[in-house]
């Protein structure tokens, strides 16, 4: 190796060997349920991904926690009343709905205790 160019050098060492590292935010989190939109208070409401291509939904309803979960790859942007493949309703007894962290707790478990839909 000449010392004639630095620049040389400093690829053949450093830019060859280069990898992307993993992005730290997603790096060891739970890739299964993720909640992309909430709002909170007495008309709480949101929607998210389960992980395994499917979406769900969620309201609050006569103080119920109504959670709804749609078959992958809709076909519109909404999705209809025959997308709906799992369906769960849950007190809001035990749930501060002002709070993002209890309400997304109390999503996460109704999607994961969700009974299937027949239509």
């Amino acid at each position: 190796m000449s010392s004639c160019c630095p620049r040389k050098l400093c690829r053949k060492r450093y830019c060859l060997d280069m990898t992307v590292i993993a992005d730290r935010h997603t790096e060891g989190t739970d890739h299964q349920f993720a909640v992309e939109d909430m709002s909170t208070g007495i008309c709480a409401s949101g929607y998210g991904q389960v992980g395994d291509g499917r979406s769900f939904a969620f309201h609050i309803e006569h103080r119920s926690l109504v959670v709804e979960i749609y078959r992958p790859r809709l076909a519109g942007p909404v999705p209809q009343a025959e997308d709906v493949v799992a369906r769960t309703v849950r007190s809001l007894v035990d749930i501060d709905v002002t709070d993002q962290r209890s309400l997304a707790a109390a999503v996460r478990d109704s999607v994961a205790s969700a009974d299937s839909v027949l239509h």
